[in-house]
């Protein structure tokens, strides 16, 4: 395990994160710097997006005001790909942590238990496309790691019942940490307006989608290739 993880941000006055790690063994510390990385995309390049989106009618005022937003990855991409499948509120994901996960062997204040491993689920009393998602992953049919090809597991996830295209396209954004989440796969035709209006985005699309997300052009979780597009292709064209 590398141990127990606690993040404080402070982007909003200094730009910068203060992170405070708990590690069980003093060599998982690259480990969680590595997985912190990751979850807050601080390997991004905020200058190049912002030269490529900045530029873009719709793109460039949201870019201007809210300069080098991140598009974040995930510390656990397992966990991020359950949570996602399951849904609904915290609390639902709580309930699991507490039934099914491992217990901590010094709690660290509400920090009681880790995430379930995807094995410890496949037998769980939780929805069906859970459990699916949960044997596809305990049996390396569908891979998540930081080596896993993109293409592959987003098309395996998407066919797993009850797991679709949209869950699919943001656990690759998240858990793959693909930048181009939204113009590089299309799990649904589209209409040729609809894919130039996302291809002027690449290669970074996923950032585009976090931009619509905030200002609140393109729906919570909307991704392309869904009921999403072209409402915000309306308003590029509208803008």
């Amino acid at each position: 395990s590398a141990g127990l993880v606690c993040p404080a941000a402070r982007g909003a006055d200094g730009g910068w994160l203060e992170c405070r790690l708990r590690l069980t063994d003093l060599r998982d510390l690259s480990t969680a710097v590595q997985r912190m990385r990751r979850l807050f995309d601080l390997d991004a390049d905020p200058y190049a997006v912002a030269e490529r989106l900045g530029a873009d009618p719709l793109l460039g005022p949201l870019v201007a005001e809210r300069p080098g937003l991140r598009s974040p990855g995930a510390a656990d991409p397992e966990e991020l790909a359950v949570r996602t499948v399951l849904g609904g509120s915290p609390e639902r994901a709580a309930a699991l942590v507490r039934a099914y996960g491992k217990p901590l062997d010094v709690a660290d204040g509400h920090l009681t238990h880790l995430f379930p491993a995807p094995a410890a689920l496949t037998g769980a009393e939780v929805e069906e496309p859970v459990r699916t998602l949960c044997g596809a992953l305990a049996d390396g049919t569908i891979a998540l790691d930081a080596g896993a090809d993109r293409n592959s597991a987003e098309r395996a996830l998407a066919a797993l019942p009850g797991v679709g295209p949209r869950a699919a396209a943001y656990i690759r954004m998240r858990a793959l940490g693909d930048p181009d989440v939204g113009t590089q796969t299309e799990p649904e035709p589209r209409t040729a307006p609809e894919a130039g209006m996302a291809g002027r985005w690449r290669p970074w699309g996923a950032y585009a989608l976090h931009h619509l997300w905030n200002a609140g052009l393109l729906p919570a979780g909307e991704m392309p290739g869904t009921a999403g597009l072209p409402a915000y292709a309306a308003a590029g064209r509208a803008g």
